[in-house]
């Protein structure tokens, strides 16, 4: 019998991620290592979400597993980027790790990139959610018990009213119909808080907005009630 293959997931501390992570968890073919992420190091951010990297711990601490932080400088160059993913895949390749996975749903030039930066590394890209209906993974999701807030929202798609609305049934009747029900497109992205994939929820409440040229933030923080 083949021996289950060490994996790594790309965690972007959303709900897509964490259901990616969901799906594996239930494939006896994969031994789920932990959870990567990338990390404005100035801010002490997730890149692209914002989310604090306090949030991000406690949700790896809620998940049991191990995380790995590739710290990006800002402003962040793309040589500046392959630098630091290039060091962390040979990191992990020397680790044992076989496989890579990532949450993408269906944007082709995303998945061509991930496959193209992987080549040579020795390491197998894996994408357990491609292909997914979003409107019946949406729903998947939320009747499974996976709870989300919205971190971030893309100023031209959606008003900022949406920052840290959860991302529920409520949120999925009143999308407007141009944006993509898992946002997969990019018109917002999600802090997972709780779901099938937590040993515990992770309380956070809203703070402030902040608002940049394309793209508008709301501070998550955390309700620290254990």
């Amino acid at each position: 019998m083949n021996q289950p293959r060490p994996t790594l997931l790309s965690w972007s501390s959303g709900k897509d991620s964490a259901w990616a992570l969901h799906q594996l968890r239930q494939d006896p073919s994969i031994a789920l290592k932990g959870i990567f992420t990338t990390v404005n190091a100035e801010a002490e951010r997730v890149a692209i979400h914002g989310v604090r990297q306090s949030l991000l711990r406690d949700q790896a601490e809620a998940l049991g597993l191990p995380l790995y932080t590739i710290n990006l400088p800002y402003p962040c160059s793309n040589d500046d980027y392959q630098a630091a993913m290039s060091a962390f895949h040979q990191w992990a390749s020397e680790q044992g790790i076989e496989c890579i996975a990532f949450g993408d749903l269906f944007l082709e030039d995303v998945r061509d990139y991930r496959i193209q930066t992987l080549e040579g590394t020795g390491l197998t890209p894996l994408f357990p959610l491609w292909g997914s209906d979003t409107t019946v993974l949406s729903h998947t999701m939320i009747e499974a018990g996976l709870k989300a807030r919205i971190s971030c929202i893309q100023n031209d798609k959606l008003p900022r009213h949406w920052l840290g609305q959860s991302f529920d049934f409520t949120l999925l009747d009143n999308l407007p119909a141009a944006i993509d029900p898992c946002g997969e497109n990019g018109e917002f992205h999600t802090f997972c808080y709780d779901g099938p994939m937590f040993r515990r929820p992770i309380p956070v409440r809203c703070g402030e907005e902040v608002v940049q040229e394309f793209a508008s933030f709301i501070d998550l923080l955390p309700i620290d009630d254990r």
